[in-house]
């Protein structure tokens, strides 16, 4: 089963996420995308790492996804990615123009085979003021048309908004 969970900041998709993980009755393995640049993301990152329970494994990836999935997906197995937003910024701000586009595209190709219950978070960022940059506007446009392609091959999609769970997709 593949799974993605959407909403705008602090809309609690994280925390269905997890939900969600821990009432599948399988082994979980949460896979972080952030990285810890600066204090303030630091600080959400120790919100949700004490939030999750302790047999949780965890596997720390901020590019790299689609090796850490066919790494850790196993038929008996929960994979909750949190988050595809933060991957799709570290791959939009890295050195390597090509990485965005290989990553991408290498992620979207195993994700329909990978086996067992499959999470994705992801932020929803094309429903406010349209970005004013260049760089945040190539983002935005690359965050929706990753979205768009992960809806089409998960199973359910849910929209989360103020804390409440919207279904789009089952």
């Amino acid at each position: 089963m593949k799974e993605l969970i959407i909403g705008g900041s602090r809309s609690g998709k994280s925390r269905l996420a997890e939900r969600h993980a821990l009432n599948s009755g399988l082994h979980v393995t949460y896979i972080a995308t952030a990285t810890a640049g600066d204090k303030e993301m630091a600080i959400r990152i120790a919100q949700h790492q004490s939030r999750r329970p302790a047999e949780w494994a965890l596997v720390e990836e901020p590019v790299r996804l689609a090796d850490a999935l066919q790494n850790h997906a196993a038929q008996e197995c929960c994979l909750l990615v949190d988050c595809l937003t933060l991957w799709l910024s570290n791959l939009v701000c890295g050195d390597e123009v090509m990485q965005l586009e290989e990553e991408r595209d290498r992620f979207l190709k195993i994700l329909p085979d990978l086996p067992g219950h499959i999470i994705l978070v992801t932020s929803e960022v094309g429903m406010g003021i349209v970005p004013m940059g260049e760089l945040s506007r190539r983002f935005s446009d690359e965050a929706g048309w990753l979205n768009q392609s992960v809806a089409a091959i998960c199973d359910q999609v849910t929209l989360t908004v103020a804390g409440l769970a919207y279904p789009l997709k089952r």
